[in-house]
């Protein structure tokens, strides 16, 4: 299957303002690009794009004063299939973990483990190691928080989520990925596009995803404590330890986001992508 992707952003800055943005298909999706989701700028800016330190792609501008609008439509093949379930997956004793798996398991600027570890033992030392503890994390925190904008809040902690049982996709993976630190599992934030794509009717409004992925069975596995289920279509932007690796957008001096759009829908056989237009 092929999805079409793609956003509309729009600023209004009283200045010139630089900013770090982070909205491109990630690298390990490369070979799946049909469309490239390349950044289109109105009024056309420089952009100089680099790499972080987890190989994401960033792009840097100078957003001008005045109006800016940012979009991008975007081309992903598919296999069409669900987010791979492996119960039989087993969690590593730290010692034998990779290197690269050890600063997933430490304490970062939303996922505060200090703060949850013996609420964490507490609630999940009963569970079986491994996938089984993983899933039971994301059934806890599925049930836990009550999804709604309303509660987003750009300095909202997992230990915060948790004692207001509120908030919005992301703060559901910060709540899980904290947990699974706390039980000397390796997790890490994932942000992307997720569409409804094989979901029943009524659809809510489109916005970019929050998930995350925990190291168990010799590789990172894919869980999502929002949904709490398989899903069908995932296409990765950007992962980090949270939220504040992988923001879509990093101003340097002041702002406002007057519109935000995002799509991502299954497309039929021959039709072409098709996106806001000016």
């Amino acid at each position: 299957m092929r999805i079409h992707v793609g956003y509309e952003l729009i600023y209004q800055c009283p200045q010139p303002t630089p900013m770090v943005l982070m909205l491109n298909i990630n690298f390990t999706r490369v070979s799946d690009v049909v469309v490239p989701d390349h950044m289109i700028a109105e009024p056309p800016v420089a952009i100089t794009p680099y790499r972080d330190i987890f190989g994401n792609w960033c792009s840097r501008i100078v957003a001008p004063q005045g109006r800016l609008r940012l979009t991008a439509n975007g081309v992903v093949n598919d296999t069409g299939l669900p987010d791979m379930v492996v119960p039989d997956a087993q969690q590593h004793p730290v010692e034998d973990l990779p290197d690269e798996c050890l600063m997933f398991l430490l304490p970062t600027r939303y996922c505060d483990t200090d703060r949850l570890l013996e609420i964490a033992w507490s609630l999940f030392a009963h569970t079986p190691p491994g996938w089984a503890r993983v899933q039971a994390i994301c059934d806890f925190v599925h049930r836990h928080i009550v999804f709604g904008y309303h509660n987003a809040r750009p300095t909202k902690t997992a230990w915060e989520a948790y004692g207001e049982r509120a908030g919005v996709c992301r703060d559901f993976a910060h709540l899980a990925i904290a947990f699974c630190r706390c039980l000397n599992i390796p997790a890490r934030y994932c942000t992307g596009y997720l569409g409804d794509i094989g979901m029943p009717p009524p659809y809510g409004t489109m916005d970019f995803a929050a998930w995350f992925e925990a190291y168990i069975g010799g590789r990172w596995y894919i869980f999502d404590a929002r949904n709490n289920m398989p899903r069908i279509g995932r296409v990765l932007i950007a992962r980090g330890r949270d939220a504040a690796d992988v923001a879509i957008a990093t101003t340097f001096g002041p702002n406002t986001l007057q519109s935000f759009t995002v799509w991502t829908d299954e497309m039929e056989d021959g039709a072409p992508p098709a996106g806001p237009v000016s």
